[in-house]
Order: structure tokens, then C-alpha cells, then sequence
């Protein structure tokens, strides 16, 4: 079985255990991007037409949440938390730093596909603010130079996932 055949297997056990209903369509996508790791058009279409809903709808709730990713993240995610108490105790000077260092804007990856750089608006770390997330370690109480040379590190590390 290819890895296609096998994300889509796993995808359709899910659906499954949820009997195909629109009820389930948060979870459903919420797996869905674990399984393939961001949601493509052709995915969010195949979804739509499992579950019998209009294509619309299912781009409307995917787009809707933050936490779904639409295009192909890179080889490492970074992430900043843009909650009220990180942005009070500096994280936009991080994220800055972080974007000048690697040439990258938010929300975009680099152009060797190696790096992405995403916000949220809380992680539920603000007794740790300001943080980073790095190819999901939190960074608490981040300072520009810690981000950097975890971000560098992880680079250096070669991938951190399977490349989709």
C-alpha cells in the first residue's frame, strides 16, 4: 500500500468512527491535517464529498480557524504566540528578529521549503511569556538570540518530518 493509500485509509477510519456526519467536520479536519499535514484543496474536496457537503462549507470552517493550514508547511514550523501576554512582554520584537534572520514573513515559508513561520493567539503558556514554538518545543520566556539559535539548531538538524 502506497503512503497515499495508507493517509487516505487512515483518513477514512476516521470518518468512519464519526459515521460521516457534519457534526464531526472540526475533528474530522483537525485529523485529517495530522494524517496529511496541512489541508489541500483536493483534501478539503475529498472531505466535502465523504461527508455530503458542499464544498463552501467545508472551506468556510477550514479557513474560519487559524490552526488549520491550507498550504504546505516547510520542514520546520515555528510558530509565535501572539496571546495577550506575550505581545505585552515582547514577542512581536521576536518575531521581527526571527523574520529578518531567515527571511521569512509570517504565514509564508522559505523558498528551500525548509522553514515556516506561523502565529497563534494563545498557547496557555502565559505564566512562560513571551513564546516560541519550535518543531513543537515551547520556548518559554523567548529572547530574539534563544529563538534564533533554536530555530539555526533545528535547521542544522536536517528534517524534522516526512516531506509530503
Amino acid at each position: 500500500m502506497s503512503v497515499s493509500e495508507t493517509r487516505r485509509s487512515m483518513l477514512e477510519k476516521v470518518m468512519k468512527e464519526h459515521n460521516f456526519q457534519e457534526s464531526a467536520l472540526l475533528e474530522i479536519l483537525h485529523r485529517a491535517q495530522e494524517i496529511y499535514g496541512y489541508l489541500s484543496k483536493e483534501l478539503l474536496m475529498d472531505i466535502s464529498q465523504s461527508l455530503d457537503l458542499p464544498p463552501s462549507h467545508v472551506f468556510g470552517v477550514a479557513t474560519f480557524y487559524s490552526l488549520f493550514k491550507l498550504t504546505e508547511p516547510g520542514e520546520h514550523i515555528v510558530t509565535g504566540c501572539l496571546g495577550t501576554a506575550c505581545y505585552v512582554k515582547g514577542v512581536e520584537d521576536i518575531m521581527q528578529a526571527v523574520e529578518k534572520e531567515f527571511r521569512v514573513k509570517r504565514g509564508e515559508t522559505t523558498r528551500d521549503r525548509k522553514l515556516s513561520l506561523f502565529v497563534t493567539r494563545c498557547i496557555g503558556a502565559c505564566a512562560m511569556a513571551p513564546n516560541m514554538v519550535v518543531d513543537d518545543e515551547v520556548i518559554g520566556k523567548a529572547t530574539k538570540e534563544v529563538a534564533i539559535e533554536k530555530i539555526k539548531l533545528a535547521l542544522k538538524g536536517g528534517p524534522r518530518r516526512e516531506t509530503r
